[in-house]
């Protein structure tokens, strides 16, 4: 496996993490306080409703976000094993563009054998870099320039990329960080910035890959999802299991969910300001839900079953109208 490199930068980032500590023990002089005290104050005051009437939901929402980083691990944030899409080294460039083209990611980890085995990633940018500068050669070259020279007049002019190059000479690869699942996001997140390293590698202690994780994951720990022109966009799914139970996306919209539903759910999303069932539930709950856990509305009427999420968001979820279950089960006695 390919031994993770000492960070050039580690000057850089001892400087960032000593202004960081200078400014909050100036920030605690001044107000007579520990970092404890100060981040308890904070949180205090964004559960307070008269203080936090200055705030959106939304806004309360990222600045809770930015307080529950500070305890947040790697381990937490990062893409399980299982999930990332990687590159063997000695794949050709026209698999590599391939893969581009079908995992809609700008940059890849590359492997040797297996992910065990890192080698570096390769960008999307360097990637086209490398092609446009083959065409400019091959253009540019005695033959190429008196073929393109002939063909001027009568149109485009077109020239030959070879991509059977295998990515390992190419010469595009470029290093990635390594962490361990224990590091602290936050640590993480500065240690990127610092190093203008977009992907980390999270290794376990017998130097297996466990995860992996980019800048755009952290970020998303403070404002949620960001999504940009060429992710996918399908439309959400609700669909009834069973009388009264439904399984949705979390991203179905509560306008659509309350018309299959008939529950009232469009009151709710108006009072917490959220348009989406994923985003209702996190609401009632007051924080992103864990798998398997049940959030009842405010009147008991329904609950949602979390039944798939990670820490940054809610994926799909069960809505049980609870008040049909009792009218079914007061039937079902009755008749009995």
């Amino acid at each position: 496996m390919g031994a993770p490199e000492r960070d050039s930068d580690e000057s850089n980032l001892a400087e960032r993490s000593s202004s960081r500590g200078s400014i909050v023990e100036r920030l605690r002089a001044m107000f007579g306080l520990s970092g404890a005290s100060i981040r308890d104050d904070i949180e205090d005051a964004l559960e307070d409703d008269a203080i936090s009437e200055d705030f959106s939901p939304y806004e309360r929402e990222m600045l809770k976000n930015v307080l529950a980083l500070h305890d947040l691990k790697v381990s937490d944030v990062m893409v399980p094993r299982a999930d990332i899409i990687a590159i063997p080294i000695e794949l050709q460039l026209s698999e590599v563009l391939a893969t581009f083209r079908t995992a809609g990611h700008s940059r890849l980890p590359v492997h040797g054998e297996t992910l065990d085995d890192p080698r570096g990633m390769v960008h999307i940018r360097d990637f086209v870099d490398f092609v446009a500068s083959s065409a400019e050669k091959a253009l540019l070259a005695p033959q190429g320039q008196a073929q393109g020279e002939e063909r001027a007049a009568s149109g485009p002019r077109f020239v030959r990329v070879d991509l059977s190059v295998r990515l390992e000479t190419a010469g595009i690869l470029r290093p990635v960080l390594y962490a361990p699942p224990s590091m602290p996001a936050l640590d993480l997140l500065v240690k990127m910035q610092a190093t203008r390293t977009h992907m980390a590698l999270v290794i376990d202690e017998y130097g297996g890959t466990d995860g992996l994780v980019s800048i755009e994951d952290i970020v998303e720990m403070i404002v949620g999802d960001i999504e940009d022109e060429h992710d996918l966009d399908e439309n959400p799914k609700i669909e009834s299991v069973a009388p009264g139970v439904y399984v949705a996306d979390a991203r179905v919209g509560l306008e659509d969910a309350a018309e299959i539903t008939g529950l009232d759910l469009t009151r709710y999303g108006e009072q917490e300001e959220v348009d989406t069932i994923g985003g209702l539930a996190t609401a009632f709950a007051g924080r992103v839900p864990i798998r398997g856990e049940v959030v009842a509305s405010p009147d008991k009427s329904f609950e949602f079953d979390i039944l798939d999420a990670d820490p940054r968001r809610l994926k799909k979820l069960k809505i049980r109208a609870i008040v049909m279950d009792a009218a079914r089960n007061q039937k079902g006695e009755g008749e009995s």
